[in-house]
């Protein structure tokens, strides 16, 4: 009898614990805070006053302070910023569109693949589609050097969210410093990516970018399920556009906005359990666990 009670109490214990996605959109189960919220020290600017269109002007529209852009069967479009940056805080609102929306990407990146072609740096945002009553899947990567070219070595980090993404606006930024990566959700740190080399880090300064296109040849579970344009338009809006840190002319004294209280960078311990909340709960892919790669090419796993 004393077994059954206990086997009674695991299991509503780690019922509490455990919310499922359909609960977590309802917004059910939080992380805890991270005491320090970078998003607020970066004022917001509207679209042109930093970007321009890149690519599929007609799929393009800016009303008031938010960008639309959408994929039919036609064209996607994209966005770029007008300067490059060698650090900084990146970040905008984004909202997804929901339903059916397999094999298309809306994405929010660095990059400076037009600088150096076929030998380019991207530190990546990156929404998956998905099925009917599937959650979306936020991407993280790193490329390094021309990693993202030719034979692809990527690093990703890949995660469902404590939310529906489709409801409501939430915000998504990338702190890129000397030392370290991190990728922010909601002013919640998902990811950080410390500089261990100069072989593993992006150091050149990228611009900021933007887009939704169908990449449905691996997208949505390793491409089992493609674009399907009887769904068409897929969109994506985005908000709240935020660009601090030092551009590639800034003087050398130039200091990078820093995800935390710290003015050095780093994360808090607050943070630090922050994140450690969401990737024990919500992480569903590292680069680094996975026995399938050839870890010989991601030293940082290992160093």
């Amino acid at each position: 009898m004393a077994f059954l009670f206990l086997q009674l109490v695991i299991f509503i214990f780690t019922s509490i614990l455990y919310v499922p996605y359909s609960s977590n959109a309802a917004g059910g189960n939080w992380p805890p805070s991270p005491g320090y919220w970078p998003s607020s020290k970066v004022r917001s600017m509207r679209f042109y006053q930093a970007y321009r269109n890149l690519w599929g002007p007609s799929h393009q529209r800016v009303d008031n302070s938010a960008l639309t852009i959408w994929l039919d069967s036609t064209s996607g479009s994209g966005f770029k910023s007008m300067r490059p940056f060698r650090s900084g805080y990146f970040g905008t609102s984004i909202k997804l569109q929901p339903g059916y929306t397999a094999g298309v990407i809306t994405a929010f990146y660095l990059s400076n693949s037009e600088a150096h072609p076929g030998f380019h740096d991207e530190v990546d945002i990156e929404f998956l589609g998905t099925t009917f009553g599937k959650p979306y899947t936020l991407q993280t990567n790193v490329y390094i050097r021309g990693s993202g070219d030719g034979t692809i070595i990527g690093r990703e980090m890949k995660f469902h969210l404590w939310f529906d993404p489709t409801k409501n606006f939430h915000h998504y930024a990338i702190l890129w410093s000397v030392k370290e990566l991190i990728f922010l959700v909601d002013d919640i740190p998902i990811r950080r990516y410390p500089r261990k080399s100069a072989a593993t880090f992006p150091l050149r300064p990228m611009w900021v970018y933007g887009s939704i296109w169908d990449a449905s040849s691996w997208a949505t579970e390793d491409g089992k399920y493609k674009a399907n344009y009887q769904y068409q338009p897929f969109v994506g809006t985005f908000t709240n556009f935020k660009a601090y840190g030092c551009s590639a002319y800034s003087p050398r004294w130039c200091r990078p906005a820093s995800a935390s209280p710290y003015r050095s960078g780093g994360l808090s311990s607050r943070q630090y359990m922050a994140m450690h909340w969401v990737q024990s709960r919500y992480l569903v892919y590292d680069y680094c666990k996975d026995n399938k790669r050839d870890h010989s090419k991601t030293p940082e796993c290992w160093t």
